[in-house]
């Protein structure tokens, strides 16, 4: 393989050159390390010594190392022994590893990549990046989703395929998440914090197995988005830090490498580091057929630490432009998201309009808002309508996900319905119409695993998801709410073909402070839908809305009904509407609404004899 990529910061797949590649009768070793003095291969197919046929040969100036070691053969454990910079020893697993032993065990293992395990052809030529499609995303934590009963800690990534497709169908999800399913040392993490960036996490099972659930995913048109970690790595020994003595991968000046996390954040500005993320970045969607990544912590990539104040980092910038540029190069129908916190403009935007080139861009300042004016006393709402108005004040500044992730339900900050304000009934009454409000909001969505059956517990990544609270009928009320509101929203184009266009969404009444109810609408060339949502805990008998033109209102959801565990306040006839001028709009008509309760109404013009 020619290097000149790789050290120019081009090089998309240096896993094909760099670690442990399976050749006839052996194993051919490869890494970089340019300030190591000496490399030995050790492992179980030399007693781990470090021989003179262990040995390293440095065949490139830059500093690329090369052994083959007859023999050697799939499944067997190795490290290399590097001498130092300044003389010193350090055993570390391969950077380029593309399997590792199970924590607390560090080696790696000689794995292949390449097993044809993949039928899902006729998903990959089908499959975009979703802008006028439905995606609806179930975020997951693969080890705790559900446990085993047998004693084992953990399900395998193949054992789970059927009872995943057949809940994410159940629940009218578009897309699964993973969590990081690299490898890490510390559960804790939940992979946020990684040792192996080509590395199957060992958790979960192997390689192909992870294969044979995305290809089982992909068989039943279900998309798989994976988190992915460009800022920063694990500290430990035995992996990235300092690999030949010196700061290969980290930045030279502590004040630079140490990140908030106690982790190294990546020198971004190094060519050969931006060839080994973009590779890993690469080998996700290459290797695993995987159809997004979810790119974290992307403020600290474009600050300084992540601290606006301390500057841009112009290397980190040109980084992120290159590798999306690249990624989508490869594979244009793969979709790219930051999850951001800051407000850098042009997340979203091209490269050659200046911008970063992502695909989305998670909206954090939605969540946020919403969930702090949904935790305040009914009575002081009126004070903070605009939390919940904001959003579609910026909202066609990026191409923005709607996200209630695993951040928001852990570390003391309550569970999504827990954070609600008020008693046991009012809480599950606004959690139904705060996700109305989510559904039917512009923009594609993302629920952390769950969210859907209102589970009260924060999340622990040591403990399944409280299934059992399925027995309760709150809760189980709850999770039919949540499939039936997904199900109307991705098969209803209105609410997601013209997400991104300022065609698909239009304010009714978004100044209705003293009632806390927002009126909105939704539609396309075909489709007309009207959002009303009362955040109050009146109930309204006769509220009049606007409607553009003379038209029909049929009730299609109410977080009211009585199978949601609601008191079955509905409009159960179409309504018309009468030629009253109300919210500025020349027809108007008047409904019954619940307290804490949202409506969507589907529109029908009614068309005069004279238009006829």
């Amino acid at each position: 393989m020619d290097l000149k990529e790789f050290f120019e910061g081009n090089m998309c797949n240096a896993y094909e050159y760099f670690g442990a590649h399976i050749e006839n009768d052996g194993v051919v070793f490869r890494t970089y390390a340019p300030h190591a003095q000496n490399i030995y291969v050790i492992g179980e197919f030399n007693d781990w010594t470090d021989s003179e046929e262990s040995k390293m040969k440095r065949i490139d100036e830059r500093g690329v190392y090369e052994l083959f070691i007859a023999g050697a053969k799939k499944g067997q454990l190795y490290k290399f022994r590097i001498i130092q910079a300044l003389g010193n020893t350090a055993d570390k697993a391969d950077p380029y590893a593309f399997y590792s032993q199970l924590r607390p065990d560090t080696a790696s293992v000689i794995e292949e990549i390449h097993t044809p395990i993949f039928k899902d052809s006729k998903w990959m030529k089908k499959r975009t990046r979703n802008l006028d499609q439905p995606m609806n995303i179930y975020e997951m934590h693969f080890g705790s989703w559900k446990k085993p009963q047998d004693g084992r800690k953990w399900f395998n990534y193949d054992e789970i395929a059927d009872e995943l497709i057949d809940y994410v169908k159940k629940m009218n999800y578009t897309h699964v998440e993973f969590m990081p399913l690299n490898e890490y040392p510390f559960d804790g993490s939940w992979g946020y914090q990684t040792s192996g960036y080509f590395s199957v996490t060992s958790r979960y099972g192997k390689i192909n197995d992870l294969k044979k659930l995305i290809n089982r995913l992909h068989q039943n048109d279900i998309g798989v988005i994976m988190d992915f970690v460009p800022v920063h790595f694990v500290k430990d020994n035995y992996s990235l830090n300092y690999f030949d003595g010196t700061p290969l991968y980290e930045y030279d000046n502590d004040n630079d490498a140490n990140s908030q996390w106690g982790t190294s954040n990546f020198n971004l500005w190094r060519e050969e580091v931006r060839s080994f993320l973009m590779s890993a970045a690469n080998f996700w969607l290459d290797i695993f057929h995987v159809d997004g990544l979810r790119m974290d912590a992307i403020a600290n990539m474009i600050f300084w630490q992540g601290n606006k104040d301390k500057g841009v980092n112009e290397g980190a910038l040109y980084f992120i432009k290159r590798m999306n540029n690249n990624l989508h190069k490869l594979h244009p129908e793969v979709f790219l998201i930051a999850e951001d916190s800051s407000d850098f403009p042009k997340v979203c935007a091209p490269a050659w309009d200046g911008g970063l080139e992502f695909d989305y861009k998670w909206d954090l300042g939605w969540m946020h808002d919403t969930l702090k004016y949904l935790e305040k006393d009914p009575i002081y709402r009126q004070y903070h309508h605009n939390q919940v108005t904001f959003s579609m004040a910026y909202f066609y500044s990026e191409k923005f996900i709607m996200p209630l992730s695993h951040d928001e339900v852990v570390h003391g900050k309550h569970t999504i319905v827990d954070k609600m304000w008020g008693n046991y009934e009012q809480k599950f009454a606004q959690a139904r119409t705060l996700y109305m409000y989510m559904m039917t909001h512009p923009g594609k969505k993302l629920n952390f695993m769950g969210n859907e059956i209102a589970q009260f517990r924060e999340w622990d990544e040591e403990k399944e998801n409280d299934w059992f609270m399925l027995e309760y009928p709150m809760h189980d009320s709850f999770s039919h709410y949540i499939a039936d509101l997904n199900k109307l929203v991705v098969e209803n184009p209105a609410f997601y073909e013209l997400d991104y266009t300022w065609e698909g969404f239009k304010w009714i009444d978004a100044d209705n402070k003293a009632d806390n109810m927002f009126i909105y609408q939704r539609m396309n060339e075909d489709q007309k839908f009207i959002i009303v949502l009362n955040f109050s805990p009146n109930h309204y008998a006769n509220f009049r809305i606007g409607v553009e033109k003379n038209s029909t209102l049929k009730e299609v959801l109410n977080t009211d009904t009585d199978i949601y565990s609601g008191s079955n306040i509905r409009n159960k006839k179409a309504l018309r509407t009468k030629k009253v001028p109300h919210n500025f709009l020349d027809y108007s008509c008047e409904i019954e609404i619940a307290p804490f309760s949202g409506i969507i109404f589907e529109v029908k013009e009614i068309k005069s004899k004279k238009s006829e």
